[in-house]
C-alpha cells in the first residue's frame, strides 16, 4: 500500500493511493500515527480497502500532502552514513553509527515551502531514506530488525549548517528548525519495495543535480541501524529513522553553496516518488 495524508495543515484527512489514483480513507476513521501502527493498522487498513475498494473516492487532484505520517513521538537521524559524503565534508568515516535529532514540529508535508531560519545563511539540503517503525522496538536483534519496519519514504533532512556545526554542543539546533523534514509524498509498506538498498535517490537545485547515488552505499544498513539504535531508545510505533545522505550537499562544495529565497529543491527515490520545495525567507507571523 501506499499512505497519504492530505488537506490542509494541522487538519489532514487520510487516504491511499491505488493504480497512481489517490482515494479518501476517511471512513476508516484513525489517522496514521502511533496507535494506528501499534494496533495492527496497516493489516485493518488493507482489508478496509478490500471490502470499500468500489465505493472509495477519488481525492481531488491539486489538493496538498502532508506528511503520510502524523507527528510521530521523535525523528531519529543518522549523520555520515554515505562514505562519499562524509569525505566531501572532511570528516572520518563512522565508527559507530552517529544519531541526533530532528524535531517533531519541523515535520511538514513534501511540497510544502522550506522557511529559511531568521539570521540563517548556510541552510542546505540532503536527500534520505526514511524508515518507518512498524511496532515497538527495544533491544532489537539485527536478525529480525526488518520485521519491524512498516514502510519507507523521500525526506529532505534539511540542515542550517552554521546552527549545527559552528554553534557549539550537537547537532540538533541545525536539524530542528521550522520545514526541516518535508517527508512523503506517500508512505510505501515495506512489501511495495524489494530490494531498499538498490534504491537511487537523487536532488535537484534549480533544475541542476546535485545528489545522486544509491542506498547500496550505505554504510551501515537498515537493519543495523535499526538494531543499534534500539539499544540506547525506544522506537515506537510511527517513529522515524531516516538514514542519511549521499555526496552532494552544499556543504561539500567549494566554495560552499546554500539556499536562498526562490530556490527550487526537487528531490526523489525509486519507487517512494518524487516532492518540490520552494525556499522561503523566514518572516514574523
Amino acid at each position: 500500500m501506499k499512505l497519504i495524508r492530505y488537506g490542509a495543515a494541522g487538519k489532514e484527512k487520510t487516504g491511499v493511493i491505488i493504480d497512481d489514483i489517490k482515494y479518501d480513507t476517511s471512513a476508516f476513521g484513525e489517522d496514521y500515527n502511533e496507535a494506528f501502527f501499534e494496533n495492527d493498522g496497516l493489516n485493518r487498513l488493507q482489508q478496509f480497502i478490500n471490502t470499500n475498494k468500489h465505493t472509495l473516492t477519488k481525492i481531488a487532484d491539486g489538493e496538498r500532502l502532508g506528511s503520510p505520517v502524523a507527528r510521530p513521538s521523535k525523528i531519529v537521524c543518522i549523520g555520515l552514513n554515505y562514505k562519499d559524503h562524509a569525505e566531501e565534508t572532511n570528516a572520518p568515516l563512522p565508527k559507530e553509527p552517529i544519531l541526533f535529532f530532528k524535531s517533531t514540529t519541523a515535520l511538514v508535508g513534501p511540497n510544502d515551502d522550506i522557511i529559511i531560519p531568521k539570521n540563517s545563511v548556510k541552510t542546505d539540503w540532503e536527500v534520505e531514506l526514511a524508515v518507518v517503525i512498524g511496532k515497538k522496538a527495544s533491544y532489537v536483534e539485527e536478525s529480525e530488525a526488518m520485521d519491524y519496519v512498516a514502510g519507507y519514504a523521500l525526506h529532505n533532512d534539511v540542515s542550517e549548517r552554521e546552527f549545527q556545526l559552528e554553534r557549539n554542543g550537537t547537532w540538533d539546533k541545525g536539524k530542528g528548525c521550522d520545514t526541516f523534514a518535508p517527508i512523503g509524498p506517500f508512505l510505501a509498506t515495506a512489501d511495495e519495495i524489494k530490494d531498499v538498498h538498490n534504491l537511487r535517490l537523487w536532488l535537484t537545485l534549480n533544475g541542476k543535480t546535485m545528489q545522486d547515488g544509491s542506498t547500496s552505499n550505505l554504510i551501515f544498513n537498515i537493519a543495523h541501524l535499526i538494531s543499534y539504535t534500539s539499544q540506547f531508545m525506544t522506537l515506537l510505533p510511527g517513529d522515524i529513522i531516516s538514514t542519511g545522505t549521499p555526496a552532494g550537499v552544499g556543504l561539500g562544495f567549494k566554495p560552499p553553496l546554500y539556499l536562498k529565497p526562490g530556490d527550487v529543491v526537487e528531490l526523489g527515490i525509486d519507487g517512494l516518488g518524487k516532492a518540490r520545495q520552494v525556499l522561503k525567507a523566514y518572516a514574523k507571523n
